[in-house]
């Protein structure tokens, strides 16, 4: 750890979550800034940003609200955060992911690293000869309506980093700027659109509903 510095993160790590967000796209959150404008001084934004990370003093921007169509004609709101919110993103998820990765169902399919929906379509066409029945269902709105205190209790549960922890905490606290330029504080939900926010609804959703009994 750096002298001075209240959390072991590394430059190494804010500059890999970077090239990860670059090659995923996006658009730009509240601040307007685009992967063009951020790169005009990348070297000093992604410093100021690692420092902030490393000394605990970084809070996340606003989510910028957008509503896109759902098939049934409803429309389902996403939450962008910016460039440099979804690299710190990236940084925690990289951390939170590789320790609660070994502990995850083998079950488990969505959001997870080298596992795709093709693999679970042939696993669930081999079970298919096994049994007669098959139970499918969904969860409304888990992104929307997911429970911060549950939430945050599952994520301890899993590990015991400060920053990690802090952090989430924070990205779950970000206001979320809506369609009509208000602001709203957000109770619940974890953003569709957030770097972090499915591994956040996937990793933590068994233990969610044991500590919910």
């Amino acid at each position: 750890m750096e002298e001075g510095k209240s959390f072991e993160i590394s430059r190494h790590q804010v500059l890999e979550a970077y090239k990860r967000v670059k090659a995923n796209h996006g658009a730009s959150g509240v601040d307007g800034v685009n992967f063009e404008k951020f790169e005009k001084d990348l070297k000093n934004n992604l410093y100021k940003l690692w420092n902030r990370m490393s000394s605990g003093s970084y809070f996340p921007k606003a989510v910028k609200g957008v509503e896109i169509p759902k098939k049934n004609g409803k429309k389902r709101l996403l939450g962008i955060p910016t460039i440099e919110d979804r690299v710190a993103q990236m940084t925690v998820r990289m951390s939170f992911e590789q320790l609660v990765e070994p502990i995850s169902s083998s079950n488990s399919y969505g959001y997870r690293p080298k596992r795709s929906a093709i693999e679970a379509v042939a696993v669930t066409r081999e079970r298919c000869w096994k049994t007669s029945w098959v139970l499918e269902f969904d969860i409304k709105g888990l992104f929307d309506n997911i429970d911060h205190e549950l939430l945050n209790k599952a994520v301890r549960k899993h590990i015991d980093s400060k920053w990690i922890i802090l952090y989430i905490e924070r990205f779950l606290k970000a206001a979320i700027k809506m369609p009509d330029g208000t602001i709203q504080q957000r109770k619940c939900g974890t953003p569709q659109g957030g770097v972090i926010s499915p591994v956040l609804a996937n990793k933590s959703l068994n233990s969610l509903m044991r500590l919910k009994h």
